[in-house]
């Protein structure tokens, strides 16, 4: 089995026939969510982009996960008829020959113990990619694939992938894939990345 960590974005377009599109109107109705959030969250959100700001340069992956990725979705609150949030399970399909899995980040999908129908991926990273790191948009879309494969339907995939401060949106419709522009957390950013992905939840919500 071929692991999520060892996929890269050009493979992953050479063996399965994968097109990036500089645009897509699935990615651009995406980011043009918006929302409103009450004094407390909008406090919570603060407190959390100040700790980005003053510590995205020094924080490991875990300590991104903790002290700004979790506290960050108890504002999205992903809480939806027969799905859940999962975290470091196994996921893994075959997809011409060649079988692929690992251990995901993050995923929002359908199941009670173990994801059975994913629908949306969180790929984090403590630091900017550097010459020679991994390539986490290679591995979110290997994630990605496996996704289309296990739902056996034709609706879009949603993910991300974080580098630091820096979120990047990502839809894979069929055989074609858009990336948006870096969002920065640590700044205003902070408040489209929770309205982008608050949609998320209602796109899963009319799938199901």
């Amino acid at each position: 089995m071929r692991n999520f960590e060892n996929w890269e974005t050009q493979d992953i377009e050479t063996e399965f026939d994968i097109i990036q599109l500089k645009e897509m109107s699935l990615l651009e109705d995406w980011l043009k969510s918006t929302t409103t959030l009450d004094t407390y969250q909008t406090t919570l959100a603060e407190f959390i982009r100040t700790q980005l700001l003053d510590n995205a340069d020094f924080w490991n992956e875990d300590e991104l996960k903790l002290q700004f990725i979790a506290p960050l979705l108890l504002l999205i609150d992903y809480k939806i008829k027969d799905c859940k949030v999962f975290s470091q399970r196994p996921l893994s399909a075959t997809i011409k020959g060649i079988e692929i899995g690992g251990r995901v980040d993050f995923v929002l999908a359908k199941g009670k113990q173990k994801p059975t129908k994913p629908y949306f991926f969180i790929h984090e990273y403590k630091q900017e990619t550097k010459k020679g790191s991994s390539d986490p948009k290679g591995q979110l879309l290997s994630e990605m694939l496996v996704a289309q494969v296990k739902n056996e339907d034709k609706n879009p995939i949603y993910g991300c992938y974080v580098l630091g401060r820096s979120w990047f949106f990502v839809v894979l419709n069929h055989n074609e894939y858009a990336v948006s522009r870096a969002y920065d957390a640590s700044q205003p950013d902070i408040y489209k990345v929770i309205a982008i992905l608050r949609k998320v939840k209602e796109y899963i919500q009319a799938m199901l």
